[in-house]
């Protein structure tokens, strides 16, 4: 039981901790303190739910639906292509980039944007249904749902640390050229994603 749950929660976080999309917005939302718990709270939740889903099987009828992974793929490389040229449009404007300033983005828009980072990302669904349902699969009938608890646990910690302790960083983000930085690496970091994800179609 508590060798299943350690090796979910260091499997989890070894495959959630890669800098990847989600980080890279949940970074952002923590730094602006713009509805940093909402994003937290859907990214955790999408994580638990993707990875139940990996172990109690929905991973081997995934993985002998070929079109479907194809799918999942193009979706999210023509998302990633469209956020990662936003964000290069966004760091051009030093005048909106501003650490501690109020909301200025509704909650709807909030939420429906981390869904669709969530989502429409292949790699979340590769990690968290094939990868980690496939090993936790090696854990036997109970020790599969401890396994499935360590990795939910380690994404729930993660999320949570990198949304609200990116505050501390907010002093360096204070200034408008940090966060277009910021922003341009975030972008780097998604056309980048979207180029490895078409060149492996």
């Amino acid at each position: 039981m508590l060798s299943s749950t350690t090796a979910g929660l260091l499997t989890g976080l070894t495959l959630i901790i890669a800098i990847g999309v989600q980080n890279a917005f949940v970074l952002r939302q923590g730094l602006a303190r713009e509805h940093v718990g909402l994003v937290v709270a859907i990214c955790a939740v999408a994580d638990i739910v993707l990875i139940a889903g990996g172990v109690a099987g929905i991973g081997a009828i995934i993985e002998n639906a070929g079109w479907a992974v194809t799918v999942v793929r193009w979706v999210g490389v023509a998302f990633l292509i469209w956020y990662g040229v936003s964000a290069l449009l966004r760091a051009r404007r030093t005048e909106s980039l501003h650490a501690a300033t109020a909301a200025t983005t509704s909650r709807s828009r909030i939420a429906v944007r981390t869904l669709a980072l969530t989502l429409l990302n292949p790699h979340v669904y590769l990690d968290t249904v094939l990868l980690l349902g496939s090993i936790a699969a090696h854990q036997g009938s109970t020790g599969r749902w401890w396994f499935a608890l360590g990795a939910s646990v380690a994404s729930v910690t993660w999320f949570t640390g990198l949304g609200y302790g990116a505050r501390a960083a907010s002093r360096l983000f204070a200034r408008p050229r940090a966060w277009q930085v910021l922003d341009v690496l975030i972008a780097i970091t998604m056309l980048a994603i979207a180029a490895t994800l078409a060149r492996g179609a």
